[in-house]
C-alpha cells in the first residue's frame, strides 16, 4: 500500500500512495519522508497577472510549505515596456521585505524593445534602488521572438551593467548554447557571476558557466516523466546548485499542468536530492545557503 507518515510543519498529514500511478514516486516519497525542507525560490514570477486573484495567499503557502525566501522575477513584460515587470517587482518586494527580493531586467523575448539609452539608465537606478540581480535577461532562438541580433545586444549591455554594479546575472537560454557559452565565458573573466535558470541544456554549458564561478537552477521539469537526465543534476557542484519554481509556469510532478506556485518547489527540492543521493532536508539547506550567496541575501528571512 506503501502509505507514507510525514511531518509537515508540526502538523501531522497522511498520503496514500495505492496505485502506480500515484502523484509521488518512491523516490520523492523517500527523500520527503525525513519532513518538508526549507528552501529558497531563486526565480519566480510573482508579480504576474496569474498571481493577481490570491498572491498574498500564493505567499503565505510557500511561507508555511519551507520558502525561506522568494527571488521574484522583474522582467517579462512585452516590448511595448520592458521594465514593467520590473517595476511590478521592485512594488511587491516593497511589501514583503526581507522575504521577497527582486531583480529587474529585460528578457530576450522583449529585446526587440529594448533602447540602451533610455532603459540602462532605468536598470542602473533600480538595482542601486535595492535589485538583488539583473535579468532574467540571455538568448531565446527557440522562438525567436525578437531578432536574434537584438537579443545579443540587450544580454551584452545587461551583462556590462552586471559587471559595473557587482551585481550576479539571472540568465535564460534556449536552442542559443554556442553564443550564451561565449557571452557567459567572458562575463566571467570580466568577474560576473550569474545563473543559467530552469537548465535544461548540455553537460558542456553547465559545464562552462560552472567554470566561469556561476550557478545552475533546476526547476520542475526535472520531475516530469520526460526527463532523464540525471546525470546533469549531478554534475552540478554542491555550493553551486539552485532550485526555482519559475512559477506561474512549468508546476511539478504531482501538479503539473497547473498555475506553479513558489510552495511546491519542495517537490523539485526531493526529486534533484534523490538524484544527487541525499535527502531534500540537506540540499535544501545547500541551495539556501547557495542563494544567499549569489544574491547576496541575509542569513536569516523572514518566517
Amino acid at each position: 500500500m506503501g502509505d507514507v507518515v510525514r511531518n509537515l510543519h508540526r502538523h501531522v498529514q497522511l498520503d496514500l500512495h495505492r496505485e502506480p500511478g500515484a502523484p509521488l514516486d518512491r523516490a520523492q516519497v523517500a527523500a520527503q519522508d525525513n519532513g518538508i525542507p526549507d528552501f529558497i525560490d531563486s526565480h519566480a514570477h510573482l508579480a504576474d497577472p496569474a498571481f493577481a486573484g490570491d498572491r498574498d495567499e500564493v505567499i503565505e503557502r510557500a511561507r508555511v510549505t519551507g520558502a525561506r525566501a522568494i527571488v521574484c522575477i522583474g522582467s517579462g513584460s512585452g516590448e511595448s515596456d520592458v521594465l514593467a515587470a520590473a517595476r511590478d517587482a521592485a512594488a511587491l518586494s516593497a511589501r514583503y521585505p526581507g522575504f521577497i527580493p527582486h531583480s529587474a531586467g529585460v528578457h530576450p523575448h522583449d529585446a526587440a524593445g529594448f533602447e540602451a539609452g533610455r532603459d540602462i539608465d532605468a536598470l542602473r537606478e533600480m538595482v542601486t534602488d535595492g535589485a538583488v540581480a539583473i535579468g532574467e535577461c540571455g538568448l531565446d532562438y527557440h522562438y525567436d521572438n525578437s531578432p536574434r541580433l537584438e537579443q545579443r545586444r540587450a544580454f551584452a549591455a545587461q551583462l556590462a551593467l552586471a559587471a559595473e554594479l557587482g551585481r550576479p546575472v539571472i540568465v535564460h537560454t534556449r536552442d542559443a548554447e554556442d553564443d550564451t557559452r561565449a557571452m557567459v565565458t567572458e562575463a566571467g573573466t570580466a568577474g560576473v557571476a550569474g545563473v543559467l535558470h530552469c537548465f535544461t541544456g548540455s553537460h558542456s554549458l553547465a559545464q562552462a558557466a560552472i567554470d566561469a564561478g556561476w550557478y545552475i537552477s533546476f526547476s520542475g521539469i526535472v520531475t516530469f516523466k520526460k526527463w532523464t537526465d540525471d546525470a546533469l543534476l549531478q554534475l552540478v557542484p554542491d555550493d553551486r546548485v539552485l532550485v526555482e519554481s519559475d512559477s506561474p509556469y512549468l508546476a511539478p510532478v504531482p501538479h503539473r499542468g497547473k498555475r506553479n506556485e513558489p510552495a511546491w518547489v519542495s517537490f523539485t527540492v526531493a526529486r534533484v536530492a534523490a538524484a544527487r543521493g541525499t535527502t531534500a532536508e540537506k540540499l535544501g539547506e545547500l541551495v539556501s545557503a547557495n542563494a544567499r550567496r549569489l544574491f547576496k541575501l541575509a542569513a536569516a528571512t523572514a518566517t
